[in-house]
């Protein structure tokens, strides 16, 4: 590892600038990253940092500035020139064909012709040293959001960059599973790779960086030394402004069962799914309830179960204010006053082709009442679409623009407006702060405390355990199709709960029901 500062930079910006219509997204922006070094591209969304790393993948060209690649000038095509350079990248939003296999993915991005069976073994061993099991015969489409990026993560490995660009890589991690690649990645950075790495775990980037920059607004604000700074002064230095953290639910708050879940099983359609087996729990008025998991083990069959995409036999399974809804479709259970954020947002939280204000009316034309004898009230769905840009801070240049001009913490701060905007008695969340600012999640967060408080019953399925535990009043674990007992956040540690989610202990026997109280 070279680090000292007489070092010759593995890679230099100089004064890159890109503009898009209504927008500068990056303003005269330097930044040196070293041999061996594990540096932090910090930003709220919106700053620049996804225009930043596409511009040096390859993926954009900069209106101006300059890339030097070991004291070098570099000048990058495109993505197949950033990997021959030694450049790899792992995106937020995936970039995999549905129809294809894992060893077809993966065989695709890397260079020649590749002989399947041992790109498949080779697949198979960097996947499991590194904690990402992945199956090389399965086909995408049947992959949950967590299992996809674990392949972003392997095909990128399996080429040897010499900078590795990391973009919320840890997102569908345990704690364990996350300390460990941080050795991987450790061990990297000692062999001489450098990394940049996107995170807005402000805890990871100070126990794993040596160096941070920080954007904001499209500018280089600062570069700063992560690890004497605290997760707080770092989340303020990238919003320039004081961070208050979400008051949390009293717990003398909580009133009558919302829904319950009794024994419900489903057999997943997928041959690769996970069936549910015997699940049980109970949301009440005023209160959170967390699901944590590791992604594959039946989050994607229980929540297609809950918001009425996938219907099950007996009705009674699903009681929505002592009502069975097993049986209703997705529209049903919304007119009941139930709504939904799934986990993808690109495709299945929106539309990516259509505007915002079209994506506004998809899910809450009825609730908001945006039809009029069959007719979509334009001013009333644009003056919607304008509520959650302004309540949630969504930064646009405009509400006529496509969900897929967005960023992707944007696009999600769009998508939990338009749901908790609708007043829902019941919301059920998935992964709410993904790729979320820790400003941006902070709001989140308190608008999902103040709807509880109002009396809704909030369900929250995620990975971030440090989130589940600043929101729930209690957490469960979800492995292999079946639900543990819930527990009180002060009842569980964070470390219980990932040995939990990693199978350390099994979840519970899906007999037992959770606690209430």
């Amino acid at each position: 590892m070279e680090m000292g500062e007489a070092a010759t930079p593995r890679l230099e910006l100089r004064g890159i600038t890109k503009a898009y219509p209504g927008v500068l997204a990056n303003d005269n922006i330097d930044l040196k990253i070293l041999p061996g070094e594990i540096h932090a591209l910090l930003g709220e969304n919106g700053a620049g940092k996804s225009t930043l790393v596409k511009i040096i993948y390859g993926v954009l060209r900069a209106d101006s500035g300059s890339m030097h690649w070991n004291g070098q000038p570099l000048e990058i095509a495109n993505p197949h020139a950033a990997r021959k350079t030694g450049i790899g990248m792992i995106f937020q939003h995936f970039s995999l064909f549905e129809a294809m296999t894992v060893t077809e993915n993966i065989a695709l991005g890397m260079p020649g012709r590749q002989n399947m069976a041992e790109l498949a073994r080779r697949i198979t061993e960097i996947s499991e040293n590194y904690g990402l099991p992945l199956q090389p015969d399965r086909q995408v489409h049947t992959l949950s959001v967590g299992e996809k990026q674990r392949i972003e993560i392997v095909r990128c490995l399996l080429q040897n960059p010499k900078l590795l660009i990391m973009d919320e890589p840890t997102s569908v991690l345990t704690p364990q599973e996350a300390d460990k690649m941080f050795e991987t990645l450790r061990r990297l950075a000692d062999e001489g790779v450098s990394i940049l790495y996107i995170s807005h775990k402000l805890d990871e980037i100070k126990n794993l960086c040596h160096k941070a920059t920080i954007l904001r607004g499209g500018k280089y604000i600062s570069e700063c030394d992560p690890t004497v700074e605290t997760a707080k002064s770092l989340a303020e230095m990238m919003i320039g402004t004081n961070l208050t953290a979400p008051k949390h639910l009293d717990g003398e708050t909580k009133g009558p069962v919302r829904l319950k879940v009794r024994n419900m099983s489903l057999d997943s359609t997928d041959q690769f799914g996970i069936d549910l087996n015997l699940v049980n729990f109970e949301v009440r008025r005023g209160e959170i309830l967390g699901i944590a998991g590791v992604a594959g083990n039946g989050q994607v069959e229980l929540l297609e179960a809950l918001s009425g995409e996938a219907l099950l036999e007996n009705a009674n399974e699903i009681l929505l204010e002592e009502q069975p809804i097993g049986k209703l479709g997705p529209n049903e259970r919304r007119k009941l006053g139930m709504a939904f954020v799934p986990e993808d947002r690109l495709g299945h939280g929106s539309v990516p082709d259509m505007s915002l204000v079209d994506n506004a009316f998809l899910s809450a034309y009825g609730q908001k009442k945006l039809l009029k004898n069959g007719l979509i009230e334009s001013r009333k769905t644009t003056n919607f679409a304008e509520e959650i840009v302004s309540k949630f801070d969504v930064r646009t240049a405009g509400v006529s623009h496509t969900a897929g001009s967005l960023s992707g913490g944007n696009l999600q701060k769009f998508i939990v407006g338009r749901e908790m905007l609708q007043d829902p008695g019941l919301i059920i969340i998935a992964h709410p702060t993904w790729g979320v600012d820790a400003g941006a999640a902070a709001s989140i967060h308190q608008a999902m405390i103040d709807l509880a408080e109002k009396g809704a019953a909030v369900l929250v399925v995620s990975q971030d355990l440090d989130e589940l535990f600043a929101i729930s009043n209690r957490i469960a674990v979800i492995a292999e199709g079946r639900l543990s007992v819930s527990r009180g956040i002060n009842e569980i540690t964070i470390e219980e709960i990932g040995l939990l989610m990693g199978g350390t202990h099994g979840a519970g026997s899906g007999k037992e029901t959770a606690s209430v109280a």
